[in-house]
């Protein structure tokens, strides 16, 4: 099977063929750690956590590397006062590095709690203060950069001239660019307003400042990626990924940086995660409309009827393509819990089948199997490979209740799989909770009672029983080994 990648600078699926055969070089970009990690950015996190899970299952080896935002994160060029650090750390009034390790903590938990394997390497901005200069010295040697009262800027204009495409991801025209900006108060500085900072001059009152050939100052935001990735991966790696929100300006900087330094493409591969809403709407702090994933777990929000697990919440997220808007509401996170519910329960039951040998198994499982690798395989689509999990659930529940049949080799196998491609693939996590144990010990009692009716001869409440439980969703089922029950 070929693994096939929608690469955002081709806006095409491509065969995915590795620089070095067997191998993948993967960056992502990371949280700026001055807040809370936020559900969009989960979101995103959890795409790429599923990305890096499959390449591996796949048979790749991968080096996965995720940065950490802790510096030099400008909203505006011309302003050093709109370093989100610095806005934080006098609303907070702690130190910066303060912030930095209380949302870094923050982000770490938040990620642990909805099964993200961690990357291989986590390096920060502020870890690599050196390479950044180093980088910006060569692009001032090269011709692609200019300092400017003690700040560096890349020249846009000076790239372009060069038969190079600023815009070239985004599909941005960069005459229409420059047309299109005003130059803003603070950027007079610049040769072009589209020209964007490589190292920024720190003012008095900026805390966060390293020592530079051009002064004290501080790096700006999208040198940093460039610096990190190129260190841990080489001058071009195979994938880099991120949220839609960061093709333009950053991704499109970073592209413009490697190839300035490099006389190469810096990434092969392009791929972005689409944003998440809610109830329909964008989250937005301004509106109202926001909810942090911790508030969704714990049930402490508005727009919840109820708490919901971190996997269960996973599993709704996988349910839409990374590529997809993703629009999370309380119907979807319900209907996301009964399905996960299912699944979970079909594994459990698949333990108890007892395979047919005398007999082929009804289900055709190398087809099956096929087509689960099929969706997987074609850019990673995880709803249709969801779907196929379903039929498979469908079978099993076909072979509980004798409908179908199965041979041992094929048991094993289907076994094998699922359990390859729910836990391993997806991330799922069985919940094992107090509300569960309590519904399990509550459903026993009503059993026995079940039971000791029928043995009184008392079918009518033996049969009422059952059929309450039943339009509850709860399904009694009579073997040879006792009854059982299934959520459905």
């Amino acid at each position: 099977m070929q693994l096939k990648i929608y690469n955002s600078l081709s806006g095409e699926k491509e065969i995915f063929k590795p620089i070095l055969d067997g191998n993948v070089g993967m960056y992502v970009c990371g949280p700026t750690v001055y807040s809370n990690v936020h559900l969009g950015n989960v979101r995103t996190f959890l795409s790429f956590d599923f990305i890096y899970r499959s390449l591996t299952h796949l048979g790749y080896k991968v080096r996965y590397v995720r940065n950490i935002t802790d510096a030099g994160h400008l909203t505006d060029d011309g302003d050093v006062n709109n370093d989100r650090f610095v806005k934080q750390t006098r609303l907070e009034k702690l130190e910066p590095m303060e912030i930095v390790q209380k949302y870094t903590v923050d982000f770490h938990k938040v990620l642990e709690m909805f099964n993200l394997l961690p990357p291989n390497i986590e390096p920060t901005a502020t870890g690599h203060i050196v390479e950044q200069i180093e980088l910006t010295q060569k692009l001032i040697e090269r011709g692609f950069a200019y300092e400017s009262n003690g700040s560096v800027y890349f020249d846009v204009l000076e790239y372009n001239r060069r038969g190079l495409n600023y815009g070239e991801l985004s599909k941005r025209n960069i005459e229409e660019l420059f047309a299109n900006t005003r130059d803003l108060d603070g950027q007079g500085e610049k040769k072009n307003p589209q020209d964007f900072a490589l190292w920024k001059k720190a003012s008095p009152a900026h805390i966060m400042r390293w020592n530079s050939p051009w002064g004290e100052g501080f790096p700006g935001w999208h040198l940093e990626c460039t610096a990190m990735s190129t260190k841990y991966l080489g001058e071009t790696f195979d994938i880099h990924g991120g949220g839609m929100d960061l093709k333009f300006p950053h991704h499109e900087c970073e592209i413009a940086q490697g190839k300035a330094c490099n006389d190469a493409a810096p990434v092969n591969y392009w791929m972005h995660a689409n944003m998440l809403t809610m109830n329909s709407q964008r989250m937005s702090k301004s509106t109202g409309n926001y909810i942090l994933p911790m508030q969704l777990v714990t049930g402490e929000n508005d727009f919840f009827e109820k708490p919901f697990h971190p996997s269960i919440v996973r599993f709704c997220f996988l349910q839409a393509h990374y590529r997809s808007v993703l629009d999370i509401s309380n119907d979807a996170m319900l209907a996301s819990e009964k399905g996960f519910i299912r699944l979970m329960e079909a594994m459990k039951v698949l333990h108890s089948v007892t395979p047919n040998d005398e007999k082929q198994s009804s289900f055709n499982l190398e087809e099956w199997k096929n087509k689960a690798y099929d969706a997987l395989t074609d850019d990673f689509n995880s709803p249709v490979l969801i779907a196929h999990l379903f039929e498979a659930v469908k079978y099993i529940f076909a072979l509980n209740d004798g409908k179908e049949t199965i041979s041992t080799k094929d048991l094993e196998d289907l076994k094998s799989t699922l359990n390859a491609l729910i836990f391993d693939v997806l991330g799922l996590q069985t919940i094992e909770e107090n509300n569960n144990e309590k519904l399990d010990q509550t459903l026993k009692v009503l059993i026995e009672l079940r039971n000791q009716a029928r043995k009184s001869k008392n079918f009518e409440l033996s049969d009422q029983i059952r059929d309450r439980l039943l339009a509850e969703g709860i399904e009694l089922k009579d073997g040879r080994d006792g009854t059982t029950y299934v959520l459905n």
